[in-house]
């Protein structure tokens, strides 16, 4: 008996931490929507992180066929984590705005080059990320879209 409650303690257990992981609905693989021909691609993967976090990686493929992969951790506090990978980028905080919407700032050394706002579409489908450039002096000098779409 004394071997037994152990065992199922933790079964009982770990469906409950696991399906407290799954509830989030980005994550998953998803695909840029993209006119660019093959090879070209860029897969963002949402993978869950620590208790309630998410993990974030970014694989790409040029036209050349040049690959470059690059990945940051977040727990959704707005807190400033490293990123590893990506010679343009050394940090990334992420902030939830809503169950759909993220806001996202990368920064450069200290910093901030790009804003992001990342929406979820209400069917968990389609994310829509608005990317915003900012100078050294906080303007805006450019405005892209780009929608994501979920990977079977």
């Amino acid at each position: 008996m004394r071997q037994t409650l152990p065992a199922v303690l933790f079964a009982l257990l770990l469906p409950t931490a696991a399906s407290a992981q799954a509830t989030n609905p980005r994550f998953g693989r998803w695909l840029l929507k993209s006119e660019a021909p093959a090879p070209s691609s860029n897969i963002m993967t949402y993978e869950p992180f620590g208790a309630s976090g998410m993990k974030v990686t970014i694989q790409a493929v040029n036209a050349k066929g040049d690959t470059t992969r690059w990945w940051y951790t977040t727990n959704f506090d707005g807190r400033d984590m490293p990123v590893t990978g990506n010679a343009g980028q050394s940090h990334a905080a992420v902030r939830s705005m809503s169950p759909l919407v993220n806001e996202i700032v990368n920064k450069k050394d200290g910093q901030v080059t790009q804003r992001l706002t990342n929406v979820l579409s209400p069917d968990h489908n389609t994310i829509a990320v608005i990317y915003m450039r900012e100078d050294a002096a906080g303007r805006t000098t450019g405005v892209t879209f780009a929608t994501y779409l979920r990977l079977p």
